[in-house]
């Protein structure tokens, strides 16, 4: 598998205050990667720099190689989707318009809005499996459907690379999971490379082939869910007392937080 993604000595910060500091990361193609940590330690900010929505304040972040700051706007959107946190929509937008607005990056003054592009939006909608919803407003879905539309778009961009930051939140468990599945479908069926930032550990080790754990805007451990997700770890990154025993579905590593009340004297 090669490099898709990558940051080399990275750091990145908001005005005086800096978040990341030199940090080095590669993401394979066709793997599923959740970043991890406590909050304020740089998961987002890292995210941001690696859709190019946050200038580098020195380091580099290479797309398939290249500067991505070197790369036209149009051309980074052609290959990298990006799902913020808790994007919003204008009022009474529908669905279908939302998700049309992936296919901007295939469009020019000599194109405009084709066949294919409609065929696009109709098969993102088909493979998030909200097509019954495409006349909806944006805003009478439920959480776990607004996702869906929000990952159509990004879909509809036809990129193969996926950025999600914080995909799962606001949403309950069990919407949560129907987010997640999502993404795990689209990786197992579509080769898509995909990267999320996650706060629920045990939904990470279950979800991704890497995890990557930050703290204090430097990564303290990488590699699958077994490797990182130690009884260590979790004290030193998010300074919790856990045991981390066998998820009995999944086999992957289950996190079991410890706590004063069941703490031993």
């Amino acid at each position: 598998m090669s490099v898709r993604l990558e940051a080399s000595s990275l750091s990145i910060g908001y005005g005086e205050r800096l978040v990341v500091d030199s940090l080095d990361l590669s993401i394979l193609g066709g793997t599923v990667t959740a970043v991890i940590g406590p909050n304020g330690c740089g998961k987002s900010t890292l995210l941001k720099a690696l859709g190019r929505l946050l200038p580098a304040r020195s380091g580099a972040v290479l797309l398939d190689g290249k500067q991505i700051e070197s790369m036209s706007t149009r051309d980074v959107a052609r290959v990298l989707g990006m799902l913020p946190q808790a994007p919003s929509a204008p009022e009474g937008l529908t669905v279908a318009d939302l998700v049309a607005r992936g296919r901007h990056p295939h469009q020019s003054w000599y194109r405009q809005w084709s066949s294919d592009d409609a065929a696009a939006v109709d098969a993102a909608l088909e493979m998030t499996g909200i097509l019954d919803l495409a006349e909806r407003t944006v805003d009478e879905l439920s959480g776990g459907q607004r996702q869906r539309a929000w990952i159509s778009m990004a879909l509809a961009q036809g990129t193969d690379l996926l950025l999600l930051d914080e995909p799962t939140t606001y949403l309950d468990l069990a919407h949560q999971i129907d987010v997640l599945d999502l993404v795990q479908e689209l990786h197992a069926s579509m080769g898509r490379t995909i990267v999320m930032v996650l706060h629920d550990l045990n939904l990470a080790a279950r979800y991704a082939d890497n995890v990557v754990a930050m703290r204090s805007g430097r990564i303290v451990a990488q590699g699958s869910p077994a490797e990182v997700l130690t009884e260590e770890m979790l004290l030193e990154v998010f300074g919790l007392d856990a045991r981390v025993v066998e998820d009995p579905v999944s086999g992957t590593p289950l996190v079991v937080p410890v706590g004063s009340r069941h703490r031993l004297p």
